[in-house]
């Protein structure tokens, strides 16, 4: 699948569709969801909830937000179960997937699969995305998803990684997993998994690290995809340690007229999130 194919196909997923309808009844339309706060440190949940809606609020699309913070056991969540495609987000389930998948065989990763698990990540490429994607197959994906307790997530089909369904619920399942000690992934997995998220290229280091100060350590993957429905999907997820802090951002969207403008909302948030945070 060719990058060109990938990012300006013109069809619509059946799920996709069925989003879009259900979006248009008056039933949907009658409730705008709000941001969703807790926190056990006095005072941020609210503070959060303000600066995060505010962020949005003048801002024109679909827009997602989970964060979660072990030091302050705070949450916030704005449609976490609203469902997006993917596009390269999905590659951290990708690595995920063949991570746990090699430790159920007991072997390591051979050459062939960290060369296209490197570029996969920290370059975002494509074709090796779609290498590992043939390999492993829907069954080791959705045995992965299952063990995961990614219930909301559904595998694109025909290859089609892209157009994966994810929610701000499961990616934040998944962030949580790559960023603490668990049954599903080993310490080396997640470690492999943050180290690569670390060296994505400069020019994808956007999104949710945006804001954060220098003393913040961060791993980020973005996706982005332009349909004929939808406009611009534009989304990342990242995690990130430091100043008294362990926190995970995942910004989803979709409804953006360029994806400059995605990246500018996702920013918008994410540099709040930081801010507030560093101050508590």
């Amino acid at each position: 699948m060719t990058r060109g194919i990938f990012r300006h196909t013109k069809w619509v997923a059946a799920g996709a569709l069925a989003a879009c309808v259900a979006a248009a009844t008056p039933a949907a339309a009658a409730t705008t969801p709000t941001v969703s706060c807790t926190s056990a440190k006095a005072g941020l949940a609210d503070k959060l909830k303000r600066d995060i809606t505010s962020a949005v609020s003048s801002r024109s699309g679909t827009i997602a937000v989970g964060l979660y913070d072990r030091t302050t056991n705070t949450t916030c969540t704005l449609r976490s179960s609203t469902a997006y495609d993917s596009a390269s987000v999905v590659k951290v389930t990708v690595l995920a997937t063949l991570l746990w998948d090699a430790k159920k065989h007991n072997r390591y990763l051979t050459d062939r699969e960290t060369t296209l698990a490197k570029a996969m990540i920290t370059k975002s490429d494509n074709d090796a995305t779609s290498k590992l994607w043939k390999q492993l197959g829907l069954t080791k994906i959705k045995g992965f998803l299952s063990a995961a307790g990614m219930t909301q997530t559904k595998p694109g089909a025909n290859n089609y990684w892209g157009l994966t369904q994810i929610t701000v619920t499961d990616e934040q399942k998944l962030l949580k997993l790559v960023t603490a000690k668990n049954s599903v992934l080993s310490d080396n997995s997640r470690a492999y998994i943050l180290k690569l998220m670390g060296q994505v290229i400069s020019s994808q280091r956007w999104g949710t690290p945006y804001g954060a100060g220098s003393n913040i350590s961060w791993h980020v993957k973005n996706g982005w995809l332009q349909r004929s429905t939808h406009g611009w999907r534009v989304h990342s997820v990242g995690t990130f340690t430091g100043g008294g802090h362990d926190y995970m951002i995942t910004v989803l969207t979709h409804g953006n007229s360029t994806m400059n403008y995605g990246i500018t909302t996702i920013q918008g948030v994410s540099k709040v999130i930081h801010k507030d945070l560093a101050a508590s």
